[in-house]
């Protein structure tokens, strides 16, 4: 494999379909943009994990929605960890990458040696759909539950979209030729567009009466969805996370009585869209007594990105609703 081949298939998501399953699917291949999402921050290896799956969902789930702007990525906790948040922002033009970007919050004085998810409570996973001016955003919640963040997206199309998912995830610290140890994440994603069966109105058969996709399916959609998932289940981590197997070639293994088809592939980068002129904007319904507060020992306002560490030193006197006037 060259270095030209490697990079092909580094950062990007591909769109396919199995004909005979009626099963839509992506396979995803997170390097570069792990190392810059993580690189921002310091964090504990059991943060870094959690964002690492977080993140590949994004990159995933994102792709899969017809975006016009942004997709984001929820987790609200009781736990160590208290909050993961990731952004997926669609291209502004047609083959032009994607951009992801995340962070997360947590107590590190309850970080434990216990497995990543073991490190959220009790809360919420939610996705959120903004398309931009003009539109309403979308919200949706389900509950943590499930013993992983994947299993957590999963019932939520279970739950708010009723549409059978699957998620099989890799991802962990790779150490590849010349002894440089950075993260990896890959994984794939099916879908089927079933019918609903009287059930799924009924309550769910799944971690605190959540949906599963088994109250959801019925019949030959039943029986495809089930033969789609066996196979899937036959993917080794190395062959999922790369980046010595292409996408093409793990379908084709997986999947070829299935009869695969691809699509155009998509290019994932990390991408913030934090600015000077954001920051002043939203500090511009603030008053001159609220910016006087927020104001150091020095005479600035300041403020950094959780995202990617920007840092903005700003004048206050040009700040708020009423800058420039006399408090």
């Amino acid at each position: 494999m060259t270095l030209a081949q490697k990079i092909a298939w580094d950062d990007t998501v591909l769109p396919f379909q199995l004909d005979v399953s009626d099963v839509r699917g992506r396979v995803a291949r997170l390097d570069g943009v792990l190392d810059e999402v993580l690189k921002q921050h310091n964090y504990p290896a059991e943060v870094e994990a959690l964002i690492a799956e977080m993140a590949l969902l994004t990159a995933i789930i994102g792709q899969t929605i017809k975006l016009r702007w942004k997709l984001s990525l929820q987790v609200q906790t009781k736990g160590a960890v208290r909050m993961i948040a990731t952004d997926y922002f669609a291209p502004s033009e047609e083959g032009e990458p994607a951009h992801i970007r995340a962070y997360a919050s947590f107590d590190a004085d309850r970080i434990t040696d216990a497995p990543p998810f073991s490190q959220l409570g009790e809360g919420y996973f939610a996705v959120l759909i903004d398309q931009g001016e003009g539109t309403t955003p979308y919200k949706g919640i389900t509950p943590i539950s499930g013993g992983s963040l994947a299993a957590c997206a999963e019932a939520y199309f279970a739950q708010s979209e009723q549409l059978p998912t699957r998620f099989k995830l890799s991802f962990g610290r790779s150490t590849e030729t010349g002894g440089d140890e950075h993260w990896r994440a890959g994984g794939m994603m099916l879908q089927h567009m079933p019918k609903v069966s009287p059930s799924a109105s009924e309550g769910g058969s799944g971690e605190g009466g959540l949906l599963q996709a088994a109250d959801i399916m019925e019949g030959e959609d039943g029986e495809n969805w089930n033969r789609a998932n066996l196979l899937l289940d036959t993917a080794e981590e190395f062959e999922l996370i790369g980046p010595s197997v292409a996408p093409t070639d793990l379908l084709y293994k997986l999947f070829h009585e299935e009869t695969p088809r691809v699509f155009d592939m998509q290019a994932v980068r990390f991408g913030c869209t934090c600015s000077e002129d954001r920051v002043r904007q939203s500090l511009s319904i603030y008053s001159a007594n609220d910016i006087k507060k927020m104001t150091t020992d020095e005479g600035r306002v300041t403020a950094d990105c959780q995202f990617c560490g920007a840092h903005y030193d700003l004048d206050p006197a040009t700040l708020g609703f009423d800058a420039g006037k006399n408090v």
